[in-house]
């Protein structure tokens, strides 16, 4: 256990266990008071190390895909949920095996695999076409979205032996937008409720952001569940792990183009990709916007792509070689979607209680390597 983090290899993932312990005792709350069913998106967040603790506080987890459900069989004490657009016929077995749960995102995919899932509790994905995203990539109810039933492709005379609905529309959104979303989905699918046994609300809910209308989506599970006597699940991955860990990066080199831009030993591409993908502006401790303290910075990488590029800040003293920066909520879409582009090295992952850390792993050439 280290008590001095700038004796840590850089850079590095840092999950602090606090926070995160913080994050379950909200979503655990909401469980109890709802009896709702709360489950751990590995999309977001899939640090093995931490799922005992998270499975002291919530009902299981859900998968996108073979890999991510035998992790959570292998390390996590609770349900096991998957759902995928389209299931490969020689995993089909084993995920019968491995999960409670099997969400179709067809009409088609049920018909094909549903003899050989009949161990599992089987739902259909639904798209209930009704986007308060306005769409983008993170829109599942875009125009042409692969993703879910509409109402135009539903078939009712297909629905034996079909145990519940899974819905998935929100990002980074709150309660209002879940309320909104329910009534469509009620309104052109309600009648369908009575004969299921559950209905999952999906992620994308902020529910451990500070302002989110906690008191709103309880009463939205409650109404559900009492009116259809339904269990009600949610799988969010950003609001188990939200502000719960950092990246810490060194200052390697300093340079000027018209502007001080300071050269990382990380990388947005390679360490945190929704920086690009999103795009957005991660926190950085002890800093502010471009021009808002003295001395502003670019900080880019060390790769040589261009436009790896985290953002401008700016600082109370001018930064310099071998300077430590920690940037921010750096738990999810991290691990999960880092790559070794240009054999950029994967940050090491550690533990933070309390005042001390622990380095939980570290990587070099041969995980390179391995993946090519």
């Amino acid at each position: 256990m280290l008590n001095n983090f700038s004796a840590l290899p850089t850079p590095v993932y840092i999950i602090d266990e606090d926070a995160l312990r913080r994050n379950l005792e909200i979503l655990s709350g909401v469980e109890r008071r709802t009896g709702c069913k709360i489950l751990l998106a590995q999309k977001a967040f899939s640090a093995y190390a931490f799922y005992p603790l998270i499975s002291e506080y919530l009902s299981g987890t859900t998968a996108s895909g073979l890999f991510e459900a035998r992790l959570a069989h292998e390390h996590f004490r609770g349900e096991n949920h998957v759902f995928c657009p389209a299931y490969l016929e020689e995993e089909m077995d084993e995920l019968a095996r491995l999960c409670d749960h099997i969400v179709f995102n067809s009409f088609r995919q049920l018909q094909k695999f549903t003899r050989r899932a009949k161990n599992a509790s089987v739902g259909l994905r639904i798209n209930p076409q009704y986007s308060t995203q306005g769409g983008g990539i993170y829109d599942p109810c875009a125009q042409y979205s692969r993703l879910g039933i509409t109402k135009e492709n539903f078939c009712p005379d297909l629905l034996e032996g079909v145990d519940g609905f899974h819905i998935h529309t929100l990002c980074e959104q709150g309660a209002e937008d879940l309320e909104a979303t329910v009534r469509a989905f009620e309104r052109d699918f309600g009648e369908y409720f009575p004969k299921l046994k559950w209905l999952n609300l999906g992620g994308g809910h902020h529910i451990t952001k500070p302002g989110y209308n906690i008191p709103l989506l309880e009463s939205v599970i409650k109404k559900l569940s009492d009116r259809y006597g339904l269990q009600i699940y949610l799988e969010p991955g950003e609001a188990v792990a939200l502000n719960a860990g950092y990246l810490q990066t060194r200052v390697l080199e300093i340079v000027r183009n018209g502007m001080d831009i300071a050269i990382l030993d990380s990388s947005a591409e390679c360490h945190m990709p929704d920086v690009l993908e999103m795009p957005y502006r991660p926190p950085l401790a002890e800093s502010g916007k471009a021009g808002e303290k003295p001395y502003t910075y670019r900080l880019s990488s060390r790769t040589c792509l261009a436009g790896d590029v985290i953002g401008d800040y700016s600082f109370d003293a001018p930064l310099k070689e071998g300077d430590i920066l920690t940037f921010g909520d750096m738990a999810i879409y991290t691990m999960v979607k880092n790559n070794t582009f240009n054999g950029m090295p994967l940050p090491a992952i550690a533990r933070k209680r309390g005042s001390a850390c622990e380095i939980l792993k570290t990587f070099g050439y041969a995980d390179f390597k391995s993946r090519l």
